[in-house]
């Protein structure tokens, strides 16, 4: 289905878009990234946290390393400045590229088991379809960003995959 080439370009996919978001919500300023836009997590600030929380708890389930050490909820107000957010958000995209480099065919095989706590069940789903939706999921909620950014007056950026740098 999957394969390690597939994780390593979404990882670098991730950091590329990661970056450019940066950049775009550093041109906004705090009272713009706070503000509630009606979106599904409101602001742009608590939105970024969320995808930063999200990688964190998923990459913790394929590394084995470190998971969040606070539920959902409260990681959407885990970084209250771009500034903090970022160096985090700098982190975790490095560690998501040391996992996706190291990922052998034998790694996406098979099952993945967990507890998901905000249901409160116990998931049971095949390891590949995991990490097609860890990176789904960043992508899924960065075009949210995208669309309140350049609602807010942000100037939008290039988010199609054959324009990162030395794609394909």
């Amino acid at each position: 289905m999957i394969g390690r080439d597939y994780c390593v370009t979404m990882a670098r996919y991730n950091a590329w878009q990661n970056s450019l978001l940066a950049g775009a919500l550093d041109a906004l300023g705090a009272e713009a990234l706070s503000q509630d836009r009606g979106a599904f997590f409101g602001s742009i600030q608590r939105t970024v946290n969320h995808i930063l929380w999200g990688d964190h708890l998923w990459i913790s389930r394929f590394d084995g390393g470190a998971g969040p050490d606070i539920g959902g909820l409260d990681g959407l107000q885990a970084f209250e400045t771009l500034a903090g957010w970022r160096a985090e958000r700098e982190r975790m995209d490095g560690r998501i590229s040391l996992w996706a480099a190291s990922v052998e065919e034998a790694d996406l095989a098979g099952d993945l088991t967990w507890h998901a706590s905000m249901s409160g069940m116990d998931l049971t789903k095949p390891m590949a379809l995991c990490v097609m939706q860890f990176f789904n999921h960043q992508t899924h909620h960065r075009g949210q960003v995208h669309a309140m950014l350049t609602a807010a007056g942000g100037e939008g950026y290039v988010t199609d995959l054959p324009y990162m740098p030395e794609a394909g």
